[in-house]
């Protein structure tokens, strides 16, 4: 058993040995070489450029291979970072010529000037950071037509002008244009964008930002100064009182002139009136405090006694809302009243029924005030639980049913990902749940497999493999840019839908897990999943880990390429009894393109496809430790050029 992944390994040393040698010998692209002499002396290397025979070996500069016209490889610059190298030129037009420029980085450098219209030539441009220079100006008008780009930071600089050159930019998952001089509306687009991830737009104080954006809502400074505010009754201060021999007038007016006498220097005793003032500050002080008193009485029972009203009402309120309540999780659901329909006790008795699976039917319904979206609704007929039962901690008095819904709210309905499929609402009612997605008219990969298989429909190569780099793009996202870590656990064709432009999305989290960041793995008390799917370390062990799900990965891409679910009849009739140890055996034959799916043969990619299976044999090694990473995954996918 441990013979074959050798094999297959020493074979994707080999192929990976050799690709390097052939870089290692290839020349830089002669217009490449000159431009980027020319670049680097522009932005300011004052002489210092690298006298080297190949470029590409010089810092900050990355080539790759790419076939000319004449089916000869040559290398091409498709990367340029400089961070932190004290530029101090400016953006040469020459950054046109670079037609094969995919990521270009210059942050905190001291570049000045304007951005070159000739940048616009850098079709391929997906990553453009000019962050912390002292670069001004408009940006070109014609910036818009850079399609490709999905991450643009122009922040810290002095940049003008209105936004519209990110009119076009549909594809931007990263925007950030904080801290300079840009003025006009902001693009309603970047408040809808279902791929944009971050934005940041602070420090133009000039950009007029939407009515419902919080830009606004700042902590302003009070106009308040330090004042006495103190009310005149409360101020017990009293005037300097006379000497004590005035006392002695008073307690003995017999002795006036003694009085005088043993001080000259003191005053007249005070008259009587004076006297009687003083008893009537004493009785209105006295007043004073016993109503300040009375008043503190009354305000702590008058505290007391609204807050019992308030939570009277509050309990009256919640007992209402108990009888079907609705969470929003996602701004395409304006307000919950969009789903009043649901609250009806027939409310579903007019919709299409599209999927049945073993929690209930999933019905296909029209938003209101959508302007013709559609959505999916999931329902589960079980007794109701609040949102908050859904998603506490403790979870043993929960049914199957009950934990795959609390599964589902905990996992998607707070996660967001061009790639997985987003929860966005629940509803909950005395005699079932609803969840609500969004509707995906093109169904499962399942599904489209089941109707190539049956002459009905075509799936050609180029979007098999796009929709592998789909599914590899959300794993890595849950396994590596989340936390906690999520496992999916139940990753397979019916589990993949496609939307209209049939893209991938990860779909039916009801048996997702989350792993701590500081845990390794979790155990369970029962095996979970799809036969065919599941690793072999998680029937022995019962502990899963992200590596479990790259096993059911690589069974999903066997099936892309070979057209056949593990579950497919035509396995039973094979010696080994399994689509994994088959393809292994295939792979390792005379002939491994008898694997590859006949409705493929003949497309002039199968070369590619058989890297695919190489692949998906290296996700299925028996040792989980030898198998790659989600990204490691997507990297690989990513690399096999058409």
């Amino acid at each position: 058993m441990d013979i074959l992944p050798a094999k297959i390994r020493l074979t994707l040393l080999a192929f990976l040995y050799l690709a390097l040698l052939i870089q290692a010998r290839l020349n830089l692209d002669r217009s490449d070489s000159d431009a980027v002499k020319l670049f680097k002396n522009d932005l300011g290397f004052n002489g210092q450029l690298d006298i080297q025979e190949n470029l590409c070996n010089s810092a900050g500069i990355h080539c790759e291979i790419r076939i000319t016209s004449g089916n000869s490889p040559i290398l091409r610059v498709t990367r340029i970072v400089l961070d932190s190298k004290r530029l101090n030129g400016t953006l040469s037009p020459v950054i046109g010529r670079f037609s094969e420029l995919k990521v270009l980085s210059l942050p905190n450098n001291d570049l000045v000037d304007q951005i070159p219209s000739e940048i616009v030539d850098c079709r391929k441009l997906q990553v453009l950071n000019l962050r912390n220079n002292r670069l001004s100006g408009k940006i070109p008008s014609e910036f818009s037509s850079l399609v490709s780009l999905r991450i643009l930071d122009l922040s810290s600089n002095r940049f003008s002008g209105d936004l519209s050159f990110l009119k076009y930019l549909k594809n931007l998952e990263n925007l950030s244009l904080s801290d300079n001089l840009f003025t006009g509306k902001v693009p309603a687009f970047l408040y809808t964008s279902r791929r944009l991830r971050f934005l940041n737009l602070s420090g133009n104080d000039y950009l007029q930002f939407p009515v419902q954006t919080t830009k606004n809502i700042i902590n302003s400074r009070t106009e308040l100064r330090t004042k006495n505010f103190l009310p005149r009754r409360y101020v017990f201060a009293e005037k300097a009182s006379a000497p004590s021999a005035s006392k002695a007038t008073h307690s003995n007016p017999s002795a006036p002139s003694a009085s005088k006498a043993n001080n000259p220097n003191s005053s007249e005793a005070h008259p009587p009136s004076s006297h009687k003032h003083k008893k009537d500050n004493k009785k209105k002080v006295r007043g004073w405090i016993i109503g300040f008193i009375v008043g503190v009485i009354g305000g702590i029972l008058s505290g007391l006694l609204f807050s019992m009203m308030f939570k009277f009402l509050m309990m009256c309120i919640k007992g209402r809302e108990k009888e079907t309540s609705t969470t929003i999780f996602s701004q395409m659901i304006k307000k919950a009243e969009d789903l009043a329909f649901l609250e009806k006790e027939d409310g579903l008795a007019s919709l299409e029924i599209i999927g049945r699976g073993g929690c209930g039917e999933v019905y296909k319904a029209e938003l209101p005030g959508s302007n013709g979206k559609m959505i999916a609704i999931k329902k589960i007929n079980q007794p109701q639980l609040d949102v908050d039962d859904l998603t506490g901690g403790d979870s043993k008095n929960l049914t199957k049913k009950m934990r795959q819904i609390r599964s589902e709210i905990q996992t998607v309905g707070k996660i967001r990902h061009r790639n997985l499929l987003s929860l966005l609402a629940h509803v909950s009612r005395p005699d079932c749940h609803y969840l609500v997605y969004e509707y995906m008219k093109n169904g499962s990969l399942h599904d489209t497999l089941k109707q190539v298989s049956e002459g009905t429909t075509k799936l050609d190569w180029l979007l098999r493999h796009s929709i592998s780099l789909g599914v590899a793009a959300g794993l890595e996202y849950l396994h590596m840019n989340h936390s906690p870590r999520i496992i999916h656990r139940d990753l397979k064709p019916a589990n993949v839908l496609l939307d209209d432009d049939l893209e991938a999305r990860i779909a039916d989290f009801g048996l997702a897990k989350a792993i701590p960041d500081a845990n390794t793995h979790v155990t369970t008390s029962n095996v979970a999943g799809t036969v065919g799917y599941i690793a072999p370390e998680y029937h022995q062990t019962l502990k899963f880990t992200d590596k479990c799900d790259i096993y059911s990965f690589g069974v999903l891409l066997a099936v892309l390429v070979t057209g056949k679910l593990p579950s497919d009849e035509f396995f039973q009739h094979t010696e080994e009894m399994s689509q994994v140890k088959w393809l292994r055996n295939v792979m390792t034959s005379e002939n491994p393109r008898r694997a590859i799916d006949p409705n493929l043969i003949g497309n002039g990619y199968e070369e590619q496809m058989l890297l695919v299976l190489k692949i998906a044999c290296f996700c299925t090694l028996e040792d989980p430790k030898e198998r790659p990473n989600s990204k490691e995954v997507g990297c690989m996918l990513s690399q096999i050029k058409h």
